[in-house]
């Protein structure tokens, strides 16, 4: 069997996925986006998060093609974009939680 190496480009967005569900914050706002799409002013609300660390939060995942967007009117609505990062995260939630 031939070992087939992972690129470079694949490496860095595995571990930036990584990365970006290693912050409570960023899991938090994503479990939340699961469960229903909100703003940023809602997020913030729900989750008693500064609004200005909302929205960095939501940029780095947005970046990371994690969130989407829709605007309506002056609002901007934020979903999960990736079904397979939420998987990720709802395994990784049972896990932690398995007793």
């Amino acid at each position: 069997m031939t070992y087939q190496f992972l690129d470079e480009e694949t490496l860095f967005l595995v571990s930036q996925t990584f990365k970006a569900l290693s912050d409570p914050t960023r899991i938090k706002i994503l479990h939340l986006l699961f469960e229903q799409e909100l703003s940023v002013s809602n997020i913030a609300e729900i989750l008693d998060l500064n609004q200005s660390n909302v929205s960095h939060q939501l940029r780095f995942l947005k970046n990371l093609r994690l969130v989407k967007y829709r605007r309506e009117g002056k609002t901007i609505y934020y979903a999960p974009d990736d079904e397979h990062v939420m998987k990720i995260l709802q395994q990784s939630i049972d896990h932690a939680t398995h007793h």
